[in-house]
């Protein structure tokens, strides 16, 4: 089960990819990672939900289009790091939709689902609550329909929270807990 790299993580990595991966085989948890994947493409669901944060929220608008531009920004630090890393998609599993890319690491889904809960959260809208396990779903998602390893996952949602967290104080938001 060991390949490049081999080693205990990556051998975590493939099985834990494999178990998500067998989730799919549900069709109802097949439909639902799918539509969460394709929605999160580029990520137009949290940069959707953050023009209409603007546009519901006019006493905050400037702080919800600065906190939709730090999703955009944390997404394309994403694509850069995957133009840099260049680690290939799962091979070892049948995948559940196509992809934009070639490269896996790190999983830009996660980066701008959890950027935009960092960053929206610290906006406490209505309906706050549902934004971070909707963010969660999106990144579980991606191994379910199995293009990409938990390890993608993880580096994408580390690299969302820390471009949000860094940015929320150029949105005004406030960020203590």
């Amino acid at each position: 089960m060991e390949e490049e790299g081999g080693g205990v993580l990556r051998a975590v990595d493939l099985r834990l990819l494999a178990a998500l991966r067998d989730c799919g085989r549900d069709p109802r948890v097949a439909a639902a990672a799918r539509a969460l994947s394709w929605s999160g493409e580029h990520g137009a669901l949290w940069l959707a939900a953050g023009l209409a944060g603007a546009a519901l929220d006019r006493e905050r608008r400037a702080d919800w289009l600065r906190g939709t531009a730090l999703t955009a920004a944390a997404h394309l630090a994403s694509m850069g790091v995957k133009r840099i890393v260049r680690r290939p998609r799962p091979g070892h599993v049948e995948p559940l939709v196509r992809t934009a890319g070639r490269h896996s690491f790190p999983s830009s889904h996660a980066t701008s689902a959890v950027a935009a809960a960092v960053a929206y959260g610290a906006l406490r809208p209505a309906g706050a609550r549902l934004v971070p396990p909707l963010a969660a779903a999106m990144c579980v998602s991606r191994m379910v329909v199995g293009v990409h390893y938990p390890s993608d996952v993880a580096a994408g949602a580390v690299l969302g929270a820390f471009a949000a967290r860094v940015g929320t104080t150029w949105t005004g938001a406030r960020t203590d807990a």
